[in-house]
C-alpha cells in the first residue's frame, strides 16, 4: 500500500467534455528533470490525449515545464510520453479505443507513494446540447442551494 497520493494535475475540462466510460490507472515514463518538475506541480493536461500505437499507448499533449537547474534544450517539454500498463490493458484499452466515438483522455496526473502515475479515461464525446444540458443542471442545483441556504427551519419566529 503506498504512504501517500498526491494528485499534481487534474483535468477537469475532460469529465466536461466527455462521457468517461472506464478509468484505468497507469505509470508513466519521465525522464531526468521531469521528476522533479511534476513533483513542484509543473504540468499541465489540457488538450492532451491518449493513442494507441504498435501495440503501445503514447500521451500527447502533456506539458511538463523544464525543471530549474536542468537543461532545458535536451527535453521537449510537449514530447510524446509511454503510459505503462500491462499487455492485456493495453490490448482492451486499444481495442475500444479503435471503436467509433470512443477515445482516450488523461484525467488526473499523480503520485502514488514515489510513482509518477496517470488516470486514463474511456471517453465518449458528449453533444452540445448535453453540454448545455450539464450547464443548466448545475445552475439549477446552485440556485435551489443558495435558496435554501438563507432559509431557518425548525425555529419558530
Amino acid at each position: 500500500m503506498p504512504k501517500y497520493f498526491k494528485i499534481v494535475a487534474d483535468n477537469r475540462k475532460a469529465r466536461f467534455d466527455y462521457q468517461i466510460l472506464e478509468t484505468y490507472k497507469a505509470g508513466l515514463v519521465l525522464q531526468g528533470g521531469e521528476v522533479k518538475s511534476v513533483r513542484q506541480g509543473s504540468a499541465n493536461l489540457m488538450d492532451s490525449f491518449a493513442r494507441a500505437e504498435k501495440g503501445e499507448i503514447w500521451i500527447y499533449g502533456l506539458h511538463i515545464s523544464p525543471w530549474g537547474t536542468a537543461d532545458k534544450s535536451k527535453i521537449d517539454p510537449i514530447r510524446p510520453r509511454k503510459v505503462l500498463l500491462t499487455k492485456r490493458e493495453q490490448l482492451k484499452l486499444a481495442g475500444k479505443a479503435a471503436e467509433k466515438g470512443l477515445t482516450i483522455v488523461p484525467l488526473k496526473l499523480f503520485f502514488e507513494g514515489n510513482w509518477a502515475k496517470v488516470e486514463l479515461g474511456l471517453a465518449k464525446a458528449k453533444k452540445k446540447y448535453e453540454k448545455r444540458e450539464a450547464l443548466r443542471t448545475r445552475a439549477t442545483k446552485r440556485e435551489i442551494e443558495k435558496a435554501l441556504k438563507g432559509k431557518t427551519y425548525g425555529r419558530n419566529r
